[in-house]
């Protein structure tokens, strides 16, 4: 049975790191909707070049382009062995229809993760967060790397959508639009927090775990229904 963890958190929580970091030890494919929109950016793909300036903005993209670029995606056959979504869903009709997508796939539970840390420590990170402006890597701009990026030696700049002003609005659109998912993932038993306000490798270890046990409980329940056998 498949595995397939959904990572919600505000911007600046995370959810990237951990999603890559999580994904490469389970052998699963993480996917970031906002990678694949710059990536289609720098190639001039026309859905991403419609995109752009509403990213800049710190705006969403529409429904239905976000949710066609992720029906495609998961459609692919290195996601046989389930994945990691970091930035998708971002709305409720985002999440309705990923639930759509895997009840028809029916490889594995949904686990969703929210990762909560302080709106305070959320704008320190941000402002202080750098990109590769050849391979779209983040970094830290206070980790004693310098200006130099570590995978390909790019030269790091600070993300169009990390500048203060967007920074702001890139939160108050969390709160407004991208929060209700907490409540519509809540009553789930698959649901879960993690404290992401911890050094990244106890908030590793933690979403491990903690994603084990959602699984876990899945895999408990299936067994205990009426009929099966349990080997």
């Amino acid at each position: 049975m498949g595995l397939n963890v959904i990572m919600l958190g505000a911007p600046g929580a995370g959810k990237g790191t951990q999603a890559e970091r999580f994904a490469r030890q389970r052998g699963l494919a993480k996917i970031s909707t906002g990678d694949i929109l710059r990536s289609g950016v720098r190639e001039q793909l026309s859905m991403a070049l419609l995109a752009k300036t509403k990213m800049e903005r710190g705006e969403l993209v529409d429904d239905e382009p976000m949710v066609a670029l992720v029906r495609d995606r998961l459609a692919q056959p290195d996601m046989d062995a389930g994945f990691v979504l970091d930035g998708f869903p971002r709305t409720v009709s985002q999440a309705r229809s990923l639930d759509v997508i895997v009840e028809e796939r029916r490889k594995g539970p949904l686990v969703v993760v929210d990762l909560v840390v302080p709106e305070e420590e959320l704008v320190r990170r941000l402002a202080g967060r750098l990109i590769c402006s050849k391979c779209g890597t983040n970094a830290e701009s206070a980790d004693g790397q310098g200006m130099t990026c570590r995978r390909c030696g790019g030269t790091l700049v600070q993300r169009v959508d990390d500048s203060e002003q967007v920074v702001l609005e890139r939160l108050r659109v969390y709160s407004t639009t991208t929060k209700p998912l907490v409540d519509y993932y809540r009553g789930r038993p698959t649901f879960r927090t993690v404290n992401g306000a911890q050094p990244p490798e106890r908030v590793a270890l933690d979403m491990e775990a903690t994603i084990d046990d959602a699984a876990g409980q899945v895999a408990r329940t299936v067994l205990a229904a009426p009929g099966l056998s349990r080997r």
